[in-house]
């Protein structure tokens, strides 16, 4: 059996930050046809930037995306990150000390219609498959405003956990090694980070597909 592995989500989707085939969906891709003991196929629908306001528009709306999504047996989604960036480099702009919580719940609410999305569009017909979503670490480990959005995040993200979705939550292993685990601008995971990431994704396990 192939089973078709469809990856959502922004530059960490895509592997930026680190040399090719070391980002986190490829390594997980392997490990998923360990797991299976099948071929694992993949579409890789990451873009560099995305947002949430974004990532929910391509699903409800990009005809390529909507079909990735229905014909996949494995859906991994990265996103949020940017979410907190642009909102930093505005309230930096602005001169701000705070960043603006209007950023953030904007950010989950988002992320449940995306959520919710992926659900409608599996629904359809029926297939047993497995939704896997990574949380955010804080790129801005100095800026206490910043870990506060990213926990809220984090923790809004994790009640969609369920037998189909899972949360791979990675905020602990980045805190405090972001110097080990992100790439020169500080703000991308490095090939080590991208394998934490993958080995969390790895260890939600693969129910309800074995």
């Amino acid at each position: 059996m192939v089973y078709q592995y469809t990856a959502l989500g922004d530059s960490l989707t895509t592997g930026f930050g680190a040399l090719p085939g070391n980002g986190f969906v490829p390594l997980y891709r392997r490990m998923t046809e360990a797991r299976l003991r099948s071929f694992v196929a993949h579409t890789n629908l990451g873009i560099n930037g995305l947002t949430t306001t974004e990532l929910l528009w391509y699903i409800q709306r990009n005809a390529m995306f909507r079909q990735a999504i229905r014909e996949a047996d494995v859906i991994t989604v990265s996103i949020g990150g940017n979410d907190l960036i642009r909102a930093a480099r505005s309230a930096r702009g602005n001169g701000a000390a705070a960043l603006p919580l209007g950023a953030v719940h904007e950010a989950t609410r988002h992320y449940g219609e995306i959520m919710q999305a992926i659900g409608s569009i599996k629904a359809q017909d029926g297939r047993p498959y497995l939704l896997r979503t990574v949380g955010l670490y804080n790129p801005y480990p100095r800026w206490a405003e910043a870990a506060e959005w990213v926990r809220h995040f984090n923790r809004h993200a994790g009640r969609y956990s369920s037998r189909t979705s899972g949360f791979a939550d990675i905020y602990g292993a980045f805190a405090g090694s972001e110097r080990e685990l992100l790439s020169l601008d500080g703000l991308h995971p490095n090939g080590r980070g991208y394998r934490v990431i993958a080995e969390r994704l790895n260890a939600l396990g693969y129910s309800p597909l074995v």
